[in-house]
């Protein structure tokens, strides 16, 4: 049996509103869904969003049910909803949610967590100084190399730079880097994806990729020497991002290398707003999300979209078999 255990996320927003209506489409499963929120949020969406299974409200890990046509909410105290905002409270409380959902996640191989949309905001109000699921995870997990992919059955991308203001990318982007990252990617195709011989397709960071460089120097000086030192031939750029992308040249490649976050973000999302996935990759543990925020302008709307986080819940899923045939 494996475990899904989903986090409310910041819940002045969406995140537990589209957590019901995810669990509505996939109650039917031999799953076990464990939803960390707090109860008072959990009675005032189902209110909201009615749900269709058995839902047990419980106050300890250890009280967690085998029984998968039970949903088993982990409470974790009373707090304040502001409905559409970030606060302090809201802050506090998603950081809570997801320690108490990754400690889950920690104890069996069977599990993967699926994480609802926080706010960096609320978590800046909280004093909780991480810019986002990625790198908390990646300091909880001791993970040394990591980063963010993005899922969808046309695109796979991942990016050089996380949250990274743009000032500073050019200086992250080192041969060393590129090196690593793509290494990364390569062995991320290959266990969780069942992708024997990955094609990666690197962009530049530049316009026009640096043409020649008469337009920014790292394509030259970083990026091309990064590729040759692999000498993989399926290893292959830099590319000019805005015709690779016109050209939809991505669907010759099972991954595409951004060089930050934006680059591979926008034509991302042009193709999978609804339906896109964030992946953490470099893990030992398997988390995906959504790929979207906390939508503050829905939130207890009863509008929000399930569709990305149903999503995240079936990529999870293929990841977590994927890794079990690596094994056998």
């Amino acid at each position: 049996m494996k475990y899904f255990v989903f986090t409310c996320g910041d819940m002045n927003g969406v995140g537990p509103e589209i957590c019901i209506k995810s669990f509505n489409q996939i109650r039917k499963g031999k799953d076990k869904i464990i939803f960390v929120c707090p109860a008072n949020v959990f009675y005032k969406a189902a209110e909201l969003v009615v749900p269709e299974s058995d839902c047990r409200i419980i106050h300890d890990p250890a009280e967690i049910s085998p029984d998968t046509s039970v949903i088993d909410v982990i409470d974790f105290g009373k707090v304040r909803i502001d409905e559409g905002k970030p606060t302090k409270i809201s802050g506090q409380a998603s950081y809570k949610a997801l320690r108490i959902a990754f400690e889950i996640v920690m104890m069996s191989e069977q599990s993967a967590l699926i994480t609802s949309p926080i706010s960096k905001e609320a978590f800046k109000m909280a004093g909780i100084k991480y810019p986002g699921h990625t790198e908390m995870l990646a300091e909880w997990c001791l993970a040394k190399e990591f980063g963010m992919m993005f899922l969808s059955e046309e695109l796979k991308c991942a990016l050089a730079t996380i949250h990274t203001p743009i000032k500073d990318v050019p200086k992250l982007i080192t041969k060393k880097k590129i090196v690593q990252m793509i290494h990364l990617i390569a062995s991320t195709l290959k266990n969780d994806f069942l992708i024997e011989s990955p094609r990666i397709a690197v962009l530049g960071l530049n316009p026009h990729a640096g043409e020649n460089g008469y337009i920014g120097k790292e394509e030259k000086q970083v990026i091309i020497p990064a590729l040759k030192s692999i000498k993989k031939k399926n290893f292959v750029g830099p590319f000019v991002p805005d015709a690779y992308f016109a050209k939809k040249e991505f669907r010759l490649y099972d991954c595409t290398l951004g060089m930050y976050h934006d680059q591979a973000l926008i034509p991302f999302k042009m193709l999978n707003f609804e339906s896109g996935v964030n992946y953490t990759f470099g893990l030992p543990i398997v988390r995906t999300s959504p790929d979207h925020g906390t939508a503050y302008g829905l939130a207890w709307s009863g509008f929000a979209d399930e569709t990305s986080i149903v999503s995240a819940y079936n990529w999870a899923k293929i990841i977590l078999e994927n890794r079990n045939k690596k094994q056998r």
